[in-house]
């Protein structure tokens, strides 16, 4: 089984890597770029029936910063 995790910043949180690069596109001349966050996908295989419940464990311990970013789970 397969899990991805996909983990960002909450809104309200400063982005100075996703604000990095929404200013090179736009030195690169890619014009209407108004914001970029960025974050991480997180790729599992893990035991087959692996519970959600298990995987939102593995994220709240150790994937994601639960004070400062939100995390999303897609079982494949």
């Amino acid at each position: 089984m397969k899990a991805r995790v996909h983990v960002m910043l909450k809104d309200g949180v400063l982005d100075p890597q996703g604000e990095a690069v929404r200013h090179a596109l736009g030195a690169m001349g890619f014009d209407g770029v108004d914001g970029v966050r960025q974050g991480k996908v997180i790729e599992l295989d893990l035991a087959d029936g692996t519970s959600e419940a298990r995987i939102a464990e593995m994220c709240e311990r150790l994937l994601a910063n639960t004070v400062i970013e939100s995390y999303r789970i897609e079982t494949l």
